[in-house]
């Protein structure tokens, strides 16, 4: 081979590694039934027909996701609107560019039968993984209940331990997720736990989001522009094709198309028209400007971060915005 033409062709092949390497986004996520929406696009091939390599890389532990992003292993991740705060805090420049769902009852305190009120936690021991929803969601319930943080004993452990160590007696109260909390809730044909509180009573306080890394933000707009287009084409998808995406997920999730189905109502994935309402400063719960502000004061009280961040330091709304606005 002249050596011209292989210099040409080894400039092309570079370059059509480079364009690969643009367009490939690798996103850390954890097996949720609001996180759907994203294994269907993966499933059928929605991101690829859109030209873009969109890699979803499951963690066990969500706590996992933020590290990696600032490690530059992961571009973005899906997480809860808590560990951003917790993350930019530190320092991790990451934010919010898509709101993707917030809980529906699927994030609960769980504790005996004979125990009726949130009151009666003074004094117990309770499992929960911390600086997860799981801490928020206790946090706020106490303060609703007026029992405060020094009245209970914390046990940090991984949210898939929760039901192991409930039921061998270790612990009496767990908060947790689905689908640990089926779990729980299923055992002895329901006759041993119940929920005593849910995200169901504070709508919009747990949200999952969708975050990138700032430096990954500034560079590659379209790729995110992209990602967010398509998340929304596949949510659509999602909802006229119910029994096929409950297949997807359950595989995605290593559960059971039926479970899918049940955990599904305890989730409320927003849609298009209304993700702009989560960056607009108001009242609403969807709004970061309300649950991110709870969220804070919540961490802030635990020792968790220093001080409460602006939305503007963890929140981008331009693409939500352009895609509601159907550029």
């Amino acid at each position: 081979m002249p050596l011209r033409s292989f210099i040409a062709g080894l400039l092309l092949a570079l370059a059509s590694a480079a364009h690969a390497a643009a367009n490939t986004v690798k996103i850390g996520t954890v097996a949720w039934v609001g996180y759907g929406p994203f294994y269907v696009a993966e499933q059928k091939g929605m991101f690829r027909k859109a030209g873009l390599d969109v890699q979803l890389k499951m963690f066990n532990d969500p706590a996992e996701i933020p590290p990696a992003i600032a490690g530059g292993s992961l571009q973005g991740g899906m997480v809860t609107i808590n560990q951003v705060i917790a993350a930019v805090v530190k320092g991790q420049v990451q934010k919010i560019v898509m709101p993707i769902d917030f809980s529906n009852g699927a994030d609960a305190i769980v504790a005996p039968l004979a125990m009726n009120s949130l009151a009666e936690l003074k004094g117990r021991k309770i499992g929960l993984a911390q600086l997860t929803p799981s801490d928020i969601l206790l946090g706020y319930a106490l303060r609703t209940a007026g029992v405060a943080d020094r009245d209970v004993t914390f046990i940090n452990m991984a949210p898939d331990a929760i039901p192991a160590a409930m039921t061998s007696g270790q612990l009496e109260v767990g908060v947790t997720w689905e689908p640990m909390l089926s779990q729980l809730l299923t055992m002895e044909k329901g006759k041993r736990y119940k929920v005593i509180y849910s995200s169901r009573q504070a709508p919009g306080l747990i949200a999952d989001v969708l975050v990138f890394d700032q430096k990954f933000i500034a560079a590659s707009a379209k790729e995110i522009e992209t990602v967010v287009r398509v998340y929304l084409q596949a949510l659509d998808w999602t909802r006229k094709n119910p029994d096929e995406a409950a297949k997807i997920v359950a595989k995605a999730m290593s559960i059971s198309p039926k479970e899918v189905k049940e955990q599904l109502p305890m989730v409320r994935n927003v849609s298009g028209a209304d993700m702009p309402k989560a960056f607009a400063k108001s009242a609403d719960p969807l709004s970061f400007h309300t649950s991110g502000a709870i969220t804070s004061e919540i961490l802030k009280s635990r020792g968790e971060i220093d001080r409460i961040p602006a939305v503007s330091e963890y929140a981008e709304a331009k693409f939500v915005t352009a895609a509601a606005a159907g550029k």
